[in-house]
């Protein structure tokens, strides 16, 4: 007959193991896209907002935003001929009845 010895494990073994195999709950990370422009351009559109475009080059667009997708947006001028915009060429927009004083 053979001498068998038992080898068991401390039970702060056992608790380091469980701990180190167990990922924690973290967080999922926050997504690129908040939606908060299209949120804007909704409620811009809604509301009929008259609205200033001003592009790259300094030149402003006056109008109301009828349409926008990923790339670009439409601006609805009344006496004019419908814009469509795309927005890397816009530097900035804002309100027209906003009263804006920038160089």
């Amino acid at each position: 007959m053979s001498n068998r010895k038992l080898i068991r494990p401390s039970l702060a073994e056992i608790k380091e193991q469980l701990t180190v195999r167990q990922p924690r709950n973290r967080r999922p990370a926050p997504s690129d896209q908040t939606n908060a422009e299209n949120f804007y351009y909704v409620k811009q559109m809604q509301n009929k907002t008259p609205m200033v475009v001003v592009l790259q080059d300094g030149e402003t667009i006056k109008g109301v935003i009828d349409w926008y997708d990923k790339n670009s947006i439409r601006v609805n001028r009344s006496p004019e001929p419908n814009l469509l915009v795309l927005k890397h060429y816009i530097k900035y927009m804002y309100k027209e009845n906003e009263d804006k004083d920038v160089d």
